[in-house]
């Protein structure tokens, strides 16, 4: 049997598609944020394995995980689990570091463990799991985790489970902005002797937790408590604000595309 190794990702391919991705997600968006108060807790050894695992809300999320992990962990390198039969029509994910899935049998279930394993031991990695295996909305706290994720966790010795809330939500701009916060990271040599029920509870409660403490933030509306890592296009679109701008002109009032406050 061959020894299952860290899938290669080509270092041209992905700096490539981050020359892409930046302004491909900055047309999207107004801004991509992060808790400013969970950032201090993120430095981790490099060679510590580390695993995040959020919730699942958007199409966008591995985008924005491959965003994050880029701009807050730019020494480890991506990885993701993902569907087999996706990656089998996306072929192109392989090159970003996303690695096939078949959950719904033993084979495949002992297969995604292995692999997974691989790509923790051997260092300056980061992977990125979204348990909850759906879209699931933001509010839907009520969804279980696969076991997969607590599973992992009983079978290493040492590294961090960080749990990730993610929100995409409309302030005051055209434009949605994607917040994000980090909860307090789980050192696993600290619950070496946990069960897998025992790690399933811990890490649904962290993640669910977050999300709550996320969801307070995104209703009221300010940007101070986060760290803008991305600012996008503010305004109504060129049309309206060409309007705008002219009407300004012959007003002598100062244009300003700004709807509102946030992510000045």
């Amino acid at each position: 049997m061959s020894e299952v190794t860290a899938p290669v990702v080509p270092a041209w391919f992905q700096n490539g598609f981050h020359r892409f991705l930046r302004p491909f997600v900055k047309r999207h968006f107004h801004a991509v944020a992060v808790e400013s108060g969970c950032l201090e807790s993120l430095q981790f050894d490099a060679d510590e394995p580390l695993l995040i695992y959020g919730n699942h809300p958007s199409w966008w999320d591995p985008l924005i995980a491959h965003f994050l992990n880029r701009s807050l962990f730019p020494s480890r390198q991506f990885y993701a689990p993902i569907d087999a039969e996706a990656l089998e029509q996306y072929a192109v994910f392989g090159k970003l570091g996303f690695y096939g899935v078949q959950m719904n049998t033993t084979s495949g279930a002992a297969a995604f463990l292995k692999q997974t394993s691989a790509i923790l031991d051997g260092g300056q990695t980061a992977i990125w799991i979204t348990p909850e295996g759906r879209f699931s909305d933001v509010r839907d706290h009520a969804a279980e985790l696969m076991p997969g994720l607590a599973h992992i966790c009983t079978k290493l010795s040492r590294g961090w489970v960080v749990p990730l809330a993610l929100e995409y939500t409309f302030w005051d701009e055209r434009l949605p902005v994607c917040l994000a916060m980090f909860g307090q990271p789980i050192q696993i040599a600290v619950h070496a002797r946990s069960s897998k029920p025992e790690w399933q509870e811990m890490l649904s409660v962290d993640l669910r937790g977050t999300q709550a403490k996320l969801a307070q933030l995104a209703m009221a509306r300010r940007s101070d408590p986060f760290d803008d890592l991305l600012v996008g296009k503010a305004g109504a679109g060129v049309f309206y604000d060409s309007f705008r701008r002219v009407r300004s002109v012959f007003s002598g009032k100062k244009f300003r595309n700004k709807h509102g406050d946030q992510f000045q």
